[in-house]
């Protein structure tokens, strides 16, 4: 399971909303254990995945305060749409776009994209993991991909963007018989997939050349970071393990190759932890087995997975995470849930973020 692969029909406060009626996915019974591991897992992960001012200077930008974090930077002065377009959609179908008057994006990752392409006035409805300052006052359309339908329809879109975990698929299908052309975009795993995805959304919004400057100003903001890093005391890179907590429904999991987190981990100068330790998926369950074997100097969190254990305190009394390096010293990198893996606009910010609280003094990286 993809992290962006979500089911969840609530808000993070728990909330049903106006769209309680939506359609939902039918889903074959599980054992209980599994679908609830499964269920929070993919709920409160999609939350990652996850709009201003600025220009299009290249030095990197800290996310070091919330802010600067919860809000997106749209480009100076992005073109005025050439349309219609016709693009290929990931789900093997040709969409023609002649409008971007009403945009629906929903996923958060791909509303970040569309705002800083400098498209925010034009959204009219925003997915729950679209967590950032410009778009909270949208009304709510998708709950972790959840969509409904009738709430879509009934804000006369003139483009749609999903991504491939998007659904149901009824109402994928739905929207696209009243006539709307929804565009199927393929989601974000890793750094290298940052640039296709801002030129796959540039290019049905009908401006290529802003999709290339953001594209450029984010590669660059990037590799600026990575300039940042400090050299490794003896050439060891720190070793980092990619942790889903949610302590209200008791998950711990560790993640693994397929995580979404190796990217920015190695990006950052470190070992992904887990990845390292022979887990080839996405999740395991945390085992103090585990856990030894993967050794970790440091540990990545979601900062909301963090707070459901309560903090630091909570995350050491998890059995096995008190004997490894990154507990024994309490060392813990806690990044916002609603960017951690957008791999978007803002990944710049999330890398400075892990370089900046993984090197601290006295760090792993010293």
């Amino acid at each position: 399971m993809h992290i962006s692969q979500a089911f969840a029909t609530r808000s993070p406060e728990g909330s049903e909303g106006p769209d309680a009626g939506r359609i939902r996915t039918r889903r074959p019974a599980r054992g209980r254990a599994a679908a609830a591991l499964t269920a929070a897992v993919a709920f409160a992960l999609v939350l990652t995945g996850c709009g201003g001012g600025g220009g299009g200077d290249s030095a990197p930008k800290s996310a070091g305060s919330a802010a600067d974090a919860d809000r997106v930077e749209p480009l100076a002065a992005p073109p005025a749409p050439k349309l219609p377009v016709t693009v290929d959609s990931a789900d093997g179908t040709k969409v023609t776009i002649d409008s971007t008057d009403r945009i629906v994006p929903l996923t958060g990752s791909l509303s970040e994209i569309v705002f800083t392409l400098g498209f925010g006035k034009q959204v009219v409805a925003r997915d729950i993991t679209a967590t950032f300052e410009q778009a909270e006052k949208l009304p709510v359309v998708t709950r972790a991909h959840d969509v409904s339908a009738e709430s879509v329809l009934s804000l006369r879109p003139t483009i749609v963007l999903a991504d491939t975990t998007t659904g149901p698929s009824e109402a994928i299908d739905q929207i696209r018989d009243a006539g709307i052309p929804l565009l199927v975009v393929e989601p974000a795993k890793e750094l290298a997939d940052v640039g296709r995805r801002i030129d796959t959304v540039a290019e049905a919004l009908g401006v290529p050349s802003a999709g290339t400057e953001l594209k450029e100003r984010t590669e660059s903001r990037i590799a600026a970071v990575q300039k940042s890093i400090p050299d490794h005391k003896g050439g060891e890179k720190p070793r980092v393990a990619f942790l889903y907590l949610r302590g209200s429904a008791s998950v711990y999991l560790l993640g693994g190759a397929e995580s979404g987190a190796s990217s920015l981990l190695e990006a950052a100068g470190a070992v992904d932890a887990g990845k390292e330790s022979g887990l080839d998926k996405d999740f395991t369950a945390i085992t103090s087995e585990a856990l030894a074997k993967a050794a970790p100097d440091a540990i990545l969190v979601m900062s909301k997975g963090l707070a459901s254990v309560d903090g630091m305190d909570g995350l050491v009394k998890i059995p096995g995470i008190a004997e490894t390096p990154a507990g024994m010293d309490r060392r813990v990198v806690s990044i916002d849930d609603g960017v951690l893996l957008n791999y978007g606009p803002r990944t710049d910010r999330v890398l400075s973020e892990i370089v900046e609280q993984l090197y601290a003094k006295g760090g792993t990286g010293q």
